[in-house]
């Protein structure tokens, strides 16, 4: 039988190692004790490392666990580490964004709702992994269908798609400057983690 601060240690070492968030049933079996015993040694190791002076958090993201680092040091973490292939352009996030809330959904749809060809937004998300092509939609010429990564929740450090900040619509009786800020407030928490 091992002890409390074996399994922290064996589930740190995992999570550390992994590339991909593990879900309840791996961390489970890797531990070698049941599901609620599993349960009950993430919430204590999650407690752990909010303990002044630890430099990450387990984040339950895209349906699993995964070490990532805290925020409040993000910007002294970009001098060891730089974001990978930069980021994101305005016309990216808003093609992104679209996608995000209205997949699955055509590259003719964003474009209707964007007012500009996507291709090449469309591309250089598929390119980051971001979006995958989910489907074809049953309409003549049948289009590929667009939607969302485990990437881009892992990005975003969301769980599931429920968890994206509410979406303000027009049509909701606000101001198109309450709208205007609202969608860049979404952008730059997208921005800042993509």
């Amino acid at each position: 039988m091992l002890f409390k601060e074996d399994l922290f240690g064996i589930l740190e070492a995992a999570l550390f190692v992994s590339v991909e968030p593990l879900d309840i049933s791996k961390i489970s079996e890797i531990l070698g004790i049941n599901q609620n015993e599993a349960k009950d040694i993430i919430s204590e190791f999650k407690e752990l490392l909010l303990l002044p002076g630890r430099g990450i958090v387990l984040t339950n993201v895209a349906g699993g666990y995964k070490l990532m680092t805290k925020n409040c040091y993000s910007n002294i973490l970009e001098k060891v580490v730089k974001p990978q292939g930069g980021q994101l352009s305005k016309p990216a996030l808003e093609t992104l964004a679209i996608i995000a809330y209205k997949q699955p959904i055509t590259r003719s749809e964003i474009e209707e709702i964007r007012g500009v060809n996507v291709d090449a937004m469309v591309h250089k998300l598929l390119e980051k992994e971001l979006i995958i092509e989910v489907g074809r939609k049953e309409v003549p010429g049948h289009p590929n269908l667009y939607g969302t990564t485990d990437k881009f929740l892992i990005q975003l450090g969301l769980n599931s798609l429920e968890d994206l900040p509410e979406l303000i619509l027009e049509e909701d009786n606000i101001s198109n400057d309450d709208i205007e800020k609202s969608n860049n407030a979404l952008e730059m928490e997208i921005l800042s983690k993509v």
